[in-house]
C-alpha cells in the first residue's frame, strides 16, 4: 500500500470516526443532530429545511479532490422562508497541489434564530465547479425535518442529477418518494466490500434485496407494488456509490416532480416539500404605495401535488399590527393549478415601511406550514431613480427586492412600438396591447381566422416574440398550430387576425424569423420573414448545422394577404439562434430586401469562423443578388453566431458577424440599400471581448447600439472564477465603437445567459428586456415563474433605468389600480 492510500485509508477512518462519535455525543446531549454529518455529497445543490422557533444551526462540511488544481470556494447561503438572505459564508479552497488527491475536510457553521416556522433553504454552490466534481460537500443540523435537492449547472443535454456519496463507510440511506409507474434504480462505485443493497418502505418492510456483482447494484420495481409507505428507503452499505432512480434523478414525461432530486438521509426527517413546492409566490414582494393609500396586491397560491387540496391562510405581523386584509382565507385548488391571492393594506402615514407575512397551511398536511413577506414603502419607488451601473443581482435579490420593481405592463417579452409608439407584447398565448388605457391581450385561440376568410378556430400559438407594423397600422407576429406556421396580421390595432400560412417544410424541425423595426426600416407593407429549416445535424460537432434559407415576401392580393413561394437563400446557412439577442437577420428599406445568414463549413476546412454573407433580393424585378462575404464569426461551425442587421438613416447597412465568446466582427455597406456595392473591412468592437449573443438597433442620430452576453473572468463579485455579465456598447456615427459598459452582474459565479432583447421606440428611446437565468438547477427550480424586467435609456445609452411605464396615456398605473 502507497504511503497516499494509507494516508487516505486512515483519514476516511478518521471520519467514520467523528461521524459516529457525533452521533453518540447527539445521543447523550441536546440537541440532536441530523444529517449526513460528514463531507459525502457529490454535486452542488442545497437543502430545505422545515424549521420550528427556536435556534436553528447548520453545520456545512466541504472537502476537495484536488483533481483539476482549480480554486474550488464553496457558497454557502441561508435563507428563510421569503428567501430573505439570512447569512451567507464561503468555505475556501484547502490550498492542495493539483492532483494531491483528498483534502482535509473544512466547516462553517450557520446559526440564526426562528421566529416563526417555515421552509429555509441552503443554497450551495463552488466556484469553477457547477457540476460539483471537485469537492464533496455536507451538512449537520439541529432541524429534524429536511430535504436535499441535488442540483448542479446544467448541461447541453438531458437533465439528470445522479447522487453521488463520496463519504465514509458508515452505513448510508437514500430516502425518496417513488413514481407511480414501473421504475428502474441504478447504483454504481460501490466499495468492493459491498455485497448487496435492500430497499425497503416506510415502515420497514423490505421491498427488495438487490446483489451487488462487480461493485454495481439494480433493480426493477413495477407499478403493482404498493406506493402507500413513504419515502422509501434504500439502504447502503457505505456512504460510497453514484445512485440514478427513475422519478428521482432522471425524468421521463408523465412523472409528477420533474427535474427535482429530492431525497433525505433518513426516512423521519422526509417533509411534503414535493408536493408542497412554491405553495405561495413571490416569497417576497416590496410594493410603493403613497402615504395613508389603501391599495392591493397579488400572491399566487400553487398546489404541486396531484390531488385536490386546501389551503389555509392567514396573515401574521413581526410587532405592530397595521391594517391588512384577505378577501380570502381559504383556497380549494385542483392538482397543479394555482390561484392568485389578493392582499388588501393601507401604506403608513409617512415615509416608512411597513411589513407583514402571509402564511400558508394545507388543510391535509398542517404540519407544512411556510410564509411569504410583504413589505409595504410609502412614497415613490425607488425603481423610478436612474441605476448606479452596473446593477448587481443579488441572491434572491432581484429587481422587485433591491428597488421595489413593480409595473403594470406585461413583461413575458420585449416591446415593440407601432408607428404611433404605442406598446405592443406577445404573450404565452397572444398578444398584448392597450386598449382604452389598459393592457388587453388578444388570445390567438379565439381571435385568429384564416387568410381566406374562414374562422376554423385553429388554435395558434406565437412563434417567436418579435412583432411588426407597416405604415398603414397593420400589426404582425408568427404563430403556429401543430406543424403548421403561418403570419398573422391584424387590421385592428392587435384585437383581431388573420393567418396567412406558410407552408412546406412541415415534416422538418424549422425556425423563423421576421423583420422588425430597428431604427430606420419603417415597412410600408407586411415584413419579410425568413425560414430556416433543418436538413443535417454533426454528430461530432455538436454546435454544427445545416439548414436550408428561404426568404417569403408577403404582400396583399385582392385584399388578403398571400405568404408566395420562398426564395432559397442558401443550402448552408448554420441556423438562427435567437433565445438571447434576438438578432434582427433581414432588414428592408422600398424594394430592396437584405438578409445576413452565417454558414456551416466543412470541418476539415481551416476558416477563422463561420463566414458571414448579405445578399439583397430586389422585389421590383424578383431578382435576387449575388452574396457577399462581409466577414467571420469565430468559432467555425457553431450556431451560437447568428449575425445580426441594421440599416442608418441615409440606408447603410450595419452587419455584425455573431460569436460564441469571441469579439463580434463589424462591418458597413459602402453603398447605401444595397448588398453588392462593397464592404468595408471586417473589424472586431472590442478587443478580447467574450462576447455572444448580439442585440442590435440604429438610433435616430445613427448611433449603433449593441447589447449582448460578456464574460468576465477573476474580478468582483466573483474573484475566484468566472460570471456572465450584460453588457453595452455603442458607436456613434463615424466614430470607433466605445469600450464595453457592464449593465448587469449575475448573483452567482459560473454561466448565466439573459434572455436579452434589445428594441427602440420611434421616439429614439432604448428598450432592454432580460431574464437572467442562472446554470444552477437549485436557484432556477426555487423560483417559480420567470424573473424578466425591462430597463430603459432615453438619452441614448447614458443613463439607464427601469422602465417604470412605457410612456402611454392611461398606462402609467401601479398596483394599487389593479
Amino acid at each position: 500500500m502507497t504511503r497516499h492510500s494509507i494516508w487516505q485509508a486512515v483519514s476516511w477512518a478518521a471520519l467514520a470516526i467523528a461521524f459516529f462519535a457525533a452521533k453518540v455525543c447527539a445521543a447523550d446531549s441536546q440537541p440532536v443532530i441530523h444529517g449526513p454529518a460528514e463531507a459525502c455529497l457529490g454535486g452542488v445543490g442545497g437543502v430545505y429545511l422545515l424549521a420550528e422557533p427556536g435556534e436553528l444551526t447548520l453545520d456545512v462540511y466541504k472537502r476537495d479532490r484536488n483533481r483539476r488544481g482549480t480554486s474550488a470556494e464553496l457558497r454557502a447561503i441561508l435563507t428563510g422562508p421569503d428567501r430573505r438572505v439570512v447569512e451567507e459564508t464561503t468555505i475556501p479552497d484547502d490550498g492542495q497541489a493539483r492532483g494531491s488527491g483528498w483534502g482535509p475536510v473544512q466547516q462553517t457553521r450557520i446559526a440564526t434564530r426562528v421566529e416563526r416556522p417555515g421552509v429555509y433553504a441552503l443554497n450551495v454552490t463552488v466556484s469553477q465547479d457547477r457540476y460539483g466534481e471537485e469537492m464533496v460537500w455536507g451538512f449537520a443540523t439541529n432541524c429534524p425535518r429536511y430535504v436535499i435537492e441535488t442540483s448542479r449547472g446544467h448541461k447541453d443535454q438531458r437533465h439528470q442529477e445522479p447522487i453521488v456519496l463520496a463519504g465514509s463507510h458508515a452505513p448510508g440511506n437514500v430516502c425518496f418518494l417513488p413514481r407511480q409507474g414501473p421504475l428502474r434504480i441504478d447504483v454504481s462505485g460501490l466499495p468492493a466490500s459491498a455485497t448487496k443493497l435492500e430497499l425497503f418502505d416506510a415502515d420497514g418492510t423490505s421491498l427488495r434485496e438487490i446483489p451487488v456483482v462487480g461493485q454495481t447494484a439494480a433493480c426493477s420495481v413495477p407499478a403493482d407494488v404498493p406506493r402507500d409507505r413513504l419515502p422509501w428507503r434504500l439502504a447502503l452499505p457505505a456512504r460510497q456509490a453514484t445512485i440514478e432512480i427513475d422519478g428521482v434523478t432522471r425524468w421521463d414525461d408523465g412523472d409528477r416532480y420533474p427535474n427535482l432530486s429530492c431525497w433525505t438521509t433518513e426516512p423521519a426527517a422526509h417533509f411534503p416539500l414535493l408536493e408542497y413546492r412554491w405553495l405561495l409566490t413571490p416569497y417576497s414582494r416590496t410594493v410603493n404605495a403613497n402615504p395613508g393609500e389603501r391599495a392591493e396586491t397579488a400572491f399566487q397560491v400553487h398546489n404541486n401535488s396531484d390531488r385536490k387540496r386546501t389551503i389555509q391562510l392567514a396573515v401574521e405581523f413581526s410587532g405592530a399590527e397595521w391594517p391588512v386584509e384577505l378577501p380570502a382565507e381559504r383556497i380549494t385548488l385542483g392538482a397543479k393549478q394555482g390561484a392568485p391571492v389578493l392582499v388588501r393594506y393601507t401604506a403608513a402615514d409617512s415615509g416608512e415601511k411597513r411589513i407583514c407575512h402571509l402564511r400558508a397551511t394545507p388543510v391535509e398536511a398542517p404540519d407544512f406550514t411556510t410564509y411569504s413577506t410583504l413589505e409595504v414603502r410609502s412614497g415613490k419607488s425607488e425603481a423610478a431613480r436612474s441605476l448606479v451601473l452596473p446593477l448587481t443581482l443579488k441572491p434572491y435579490q432581484h429587481e422587485n427586492e433591491q428597488f421595489g420593481y413593480l409595473p403594470d405592463y406585461p413583461l413575458d417579452n420585449q416591446v415593440y412600438f407601432d408607428p404611433g409608439n404605442h406598446p405592443f407584447v406577445c404573450m404565452a398565448d397572444g398578444m398584448a396591447s392597450v386598449v382604452d388605457g389598459h393592457w388587453t391581450t388578444a388570445d390567438f385561440r379565439r381571435t385568429v381566422r384564416q387568410a381566406d376568410g374562414v374562422d376554423d378556430r385553429t388554435a395558434y400559438r406565437p412563434t417567436g416574440t418579435k412583432i411588426a407594423f407597416d405604415s398603414g397600422g397593420g400589426v404582425y407576429t408568427l404563430a403556429s398550430a401543430g406543424r403548421q406556421t403561418a403570419l398573422l396580421h391584424s387590421a385592428d390595432v392587435g384585437r383581431t387576425f388573420t393567418a396567412c400560412t406558410l407552408s412546406g417544410r412541415e415534416d422538418q424541425s424549422r425556425s423563423y424569423d421576421l423583420e422588425q423595426f430597428s431604427g430606420h426600416n419603417a415597412l410600408q407593407g407586411p415584413p419579410p420573414v425568413l425560414r430556416y429549416a433543418l436538413t443535417a445535424s454533426d454528430p461530432k460537432l455538436f454546435w454544427r448545422r445545416l439548414h436550408d434559407l428561404e426568404l417569403f415576401l408577403p404582400q396583399f392580393v385582392d385584399g388578403r394577404l398571400v405568404a408566395g413561394e420562398p426564395v432559397l437563400i442558401s443550402h448552408k446557412c448554420i441556423g438562427l439562434a435567437a433565445h438571447s439577442g434576438i438578432p434582427s437577420c433581414v432588414v428592408s428599406r422600398g424594394d430592396r430586401v437584405h438578409v445576413v445568414w452565417a454558414e456551416a463549413t466543412e470541418p476539415a476546412e481551416k476558416v477563422p469562423g463561420v463566414p458571414t454573407y448579405v445578399v439583397t433580393y430586389n422585389r421590383a424585378t424578383g431578382t435576387l443578388g449575388a452574396p457577399v462575404l462581409v466577414g467571420y464569426g469565430a468559432p467555425p461551425n457553431d450556431i451560437h453566431n447568428t449575425p445580426s442587421i441594421t440599416m442608418d438613416s441615409q440606408g447603410y447597412l450595419h452587419v455584425l458577424a455573431g460569436t460564441h465568446g469571441r469579439p463580434f466582427q463589424y462591418a458597413r455597406s459602402l453603398q447605401p440599400n444595397e448588398a453588392s456595392g462593397g464592404w468595408t473591412a471586417a473589424e472586431p468592437v472590442g478587443k478580447d471581448l467574450s462576447q455572444t449573443y448580439i442585440g442590435l438597433v440604429c438610433g435616430s442620430d445613427d448611433t449603433l447600439h449593441l447589447t449582448y452576453r460578456l464574460w468576465r473572468y477573476g474580478e468582483p463579485p466573483h474573484p475566484h472564477s468566472h460570471h456572465a455579465t450584460l453588457a453595452y456598447q455603442r458607436k456613434r456615427a463615424g466614430q470607433p465603437w466605445e469600450a464595453p459598459r457592464v449593465l448587469i452582474v449575475p448573483p452567482f459565479s459560473e454561466y448565466s445567459v439573459y434572455y436579452h432583447r434589445l428594441t427602440i421606440d420611434r421616439q429614439a428611446r432604448l428598450f432592454l428586456s432580460y431574464d437572467h437565468w442562472s446554470t444552477f438547477w437549485f436557484y432556477r427550480n426555487d423560483h417559480f415563474g420567470r424573473r424578466r424586467s425591462l430597463m430603459t435609456s432615453a438619452d441614448g445609452g447614458d443613463t439607464w433605468e427601469l422602465a417604470i411605464d412605457l410612456g402611454t396615456p392611461g398606462m402609467a398605473r401601479d398596483s394599487r389600480d389593479r
